[in-house]
């Protein structure tokens, strides 16, 4: 029986070598030119925007209402718009979120204030549509055009979760104060609004962050 495993051993240290390599290769490929393809992808969001006036919020609203809001009550549902992050953004490089209503506008909802505090429910994924995080199952990266309020979303068994305005990524902090409660958006970040070159855990670095948010209560 020993010698049987020694023949066979050399065989079974090889087959175990082609795995391990071609699963090396896959996460490789996964992830190949990765900041171009990033970069493409919000590229080609903000192409739609680019020159549109009315569909540019360029920030103001925790530093008082400078009618921006006005002007995004105006935008309609499933028409995509971009937030600048002025947390983000440098002189000469404005960094902008963008963002589209699946369910909205709730004038007589909650705004939450730099200070506070929200809860959400969220579904985030990459470019790929791979999920990364999320409290639900919601709309991907890859599910683009108008998309129904009624359906992927939380269910009865899905809870929110809590967080500062503060204690988030700045492309959060940048848009959830544009958001009342009972709204629902996607929001899409680039990396420099996100974990930006490094990344963060199994998240790479140059990630755009593609999230399906609903806002529930400010806190």
């Amino acid at each position: 029986m020993k010698k049987r495993l020694l023949v066979f051993l050399p065989f079974l240290l090889f087959v175990a070598g082609v795995f391990t390599s071609c699963e090396e290769v896959e996460e490789a490929g996964k992830y190949d030119n990765w900041q171009e393809r990033n970069e493409t992808y919000i590229d080609s969001l903000s192409l739609i925007v680019n020159g549109r006036i009315d569909r540019i919020i360029e920030g103001g609203v925790y530093e008082g209402d400078n009618g921006d809001s006005a002007k995004l009550a105006k935008i309609p549902v499933g028409e995509l718009f971009a937030i600048k992050d002025t947390y983000a953004s440098t002189d000469g490089n404005p960094q902008y979120i963008y963002c589209k209503k699946i369910k909205g506008d709730n004038r007589e909802g909650q705004r939450p204030l730099y200070t506070q505090s929200f809860s959400a429910y969220y579904y985030g994924t990459i470019i790929t549509g791979e999920k990364f995080d999320g409290n639900f199952t919601g709309y991907s990266a890859i599910d683009r055009g108008t998309l129904d309020a009624k359906e992927k979303g939380p269910t009865d068994f899905d809870s929110p979760s809590t967080f500062s305005v503060t204690g988030v990524i700045t492309g959060w902090t940048a848009i959830v104060q544009y958001m009342h409660t009972d709204e629902r958006w996607m929001v899409y970040v680039p990396y420099q609004c996100a974990y930006k070159e490094s990344g963060r855990g199994s998240i790479p670095g140059y990630t755009a962050l593609i999230y399906d948010m609903e806002l529930v209560s400010v806190e």
